[in-house]
């Protein structure tokens, strides 16, 4: 096609099927070059238009894109918009019915469908793979791709085998995609899909958000996060997100607001899954919606005003605070992102990292007991492995982590709570023995909370830091965080 030619098809699928006038940043430059059959690493702002890079070449090439996407919910929102827009796109998911899904892998076999969107675990099942490997791949894009570095060696092993998705999906032009990859992660990106940097060049809009004012504000205990919500809460325009790390503490100051009068939603994981549908929808809804929440709130709420997001605790890393902040102000005015920083919550996220690295012999440990006490496993779930597992007085909150590593590895199968899982192999695979290996995950994640502690100590401006974190060339100062405003 003629040069003339993809551009008035790109700018009438932009306008017609997206509604949009003009691409934004790389958009353009990342589909003309995935169209040409190139391989795309692509940085660019939380709310910019990631997903476009993706969803329009999927229009304009023949064949199927699959999307690999980390979460069922994140899948079925971009699904779902997608269908309202016209598109054939579906997702295969575990959420699905058996008789559901194998409708759908049936569509596949016959050669419908624009858009596929899976998890990576999805590549297990022989018959998805023996039906991809027949299908003519146009595209294959990895969505939120930081997940390959930070999840792929241990949390989620499957994103170690996407060099192998890639070879049984006959080397696809590959996209892959995220707001907050250090040079680290995006060398991780190209090192786990096989792509060396020469095949893969970087598009990186920065992380620059410039309606986003900045700030931390140092507090000590419950009664000054208490003070400092209320003030930011009252003044607020349009929504606000208060994130939390802890859903004790998230309860606790919900009491608290509600004596001081302010209402607001709530929303954790451990509410049922219908009440959690139902605060997402009412905060979409109302337009001066408040909502007390854990980091399981976000992904794939795409509500463009959203006037203020505080952290009450401290997050994990500066990859996270950047892509929850990154939620605030898609509608280009200007939104508050303050960070209450207590030095105590450190203690919090400290224990975190003990939580989400379990060492080989805590998991040795659980597995004898799955192995050895099959009855009591069924019997009493979650509470009784809590239970049993009970350690200097406390109960062991690595057990979730511990269940989805031994899951994800093929040593267990089923769910706990549903009574059906079965131990598939009475020894640990070599990788979940590797107690250097355990020990150095553990360092990276205490390494990316001090790189947050950095933040909040610094005396350069916070938008500067931010592009030097995630390898972008800083530009003027903001002139709008606090650091700037108080220079």
């Amino acid at each position: 096609m003629e040069p003339q030619a993809v551009s008035e098809t790109l700018h009438r699928l932009l306008r017609d099927t997206f509604g949009f006038s003009a691409f934004r940043g790389s958009q353009e430059a990342v589909i003309r070059h995935l169209l040409g059959g190139g391989h795309a690493l692509v940085v660019m702002p939380t709310g910019q238009g990631k997903s476009l890079c993706y969803q329009l070449p999927a229009l304009a090439l023949e064949g199927l894109t699959v999307v690999i996407s980390p979460l069922i919910a994140l899948m079925k929102d971009q699904t779902d918009a997608l269908r309202t827009k016209g598109v054939d796109a579906v997702t295969l998911n575990s959420s699905q019915s058996a008789r559901e899904r194998a409708a759908r892998l049936e569509a596949l076999r016959q050669g419908r469908h624009r858009l596929l969107f899976v998890s990576p675990e999805r590549f297990r099942k022989e018959d998805f793979a023996a039906t991809l490997a027949q299908r003519r791949i146009s595209l294959l894009a990895v969505d939120e791709a930081h997940c390959i570095s930070e999840w792929g060696h241990d949390f989620r092993p499957d994103y170690t085998r996407l060099a192998e998705f890639r070879r049984l999906l006959h080397h696809p032009p590959t996209v892959a995609l995220t707001a907050t990859a250090t040079p680290e992660v995006q060398a991780d990106i190209r090192t786990q899909l096989g792509l060396p940097e020469a095949e893969m060049p970087l598009f990186h809009d920065g992380v620059e958000r410039p309606n986003l004012r900045l700030a931390v504000d140092p507090v000590h205990g419950a009664d000054e996060k208490e003070g400092r919500l209320v003030e930011l809460l009252g003044g607020a325009r349009d929504s606000a997100i208060v994130y939390f790390a802890l859903i004790r503490s998230l309860e606790e100051m919900s009491l608290r607001l509600e004596r001081a009068g302010l209402p607001h939603l709530v929303y954790h994981g451990r509410l049922p899954r219908e009440e959690r549908r139902r605060v997402q929808e009412a905060f979409m809804a109302d337009p001066r919606a408040r909502v007390l929440a854990t980091n399981a709130f976000g992904l794939g709420v795409d509500k463009a005003a959203i006037g203020l997001i505080a952290h009450a605790e401290v997050p994990g890393s500066l990859e996270a605070y950047a892509q929850e902040i990154g939620r605030a102000g898609r509608d280009g005015l200007p939104a508050r992102c303050e960070l209450l920083y207590d030095q105590q919550d450190l203690l919090i996220q400290m224990e975190f990292a003990d939580w989400a690295n379990p060492t080989p012999g805590y998991l040795e440990r659980l597995l004898a007991v799955l192995r050895e006490h099959p009855a009591q496993v069924k019997d009493g779930g979650l509470d009784w492995l809590r239970r049993e597992l009970v350690y200097h007085g406390r109960f062991d909150f690595r057990l979730e982590t511990a269940l989805g590593l031994l899951e994800r590895h093929g040593v267990v199968e089923g769910d706990v709570e549903r009574g059906d899982l079965r131990v598939c192999a009475h020894h640990l695979p070599d990788i979940l023995e590797d107690e250097s290996a355990a020990q150095e995950k553990k360092r990276r994640d205490l390494g990316r909370l001090h790189d947050l502690v950095r933040y909040a100590a610094t005396e350069e401006c916070r938008h500067h830091f931010l592009h030097r974190h995630f390898g972008a060339q800083p530009g003027l100062p903001c002139g709008s965080c606090d650091v700037c405003v108080s220079a």
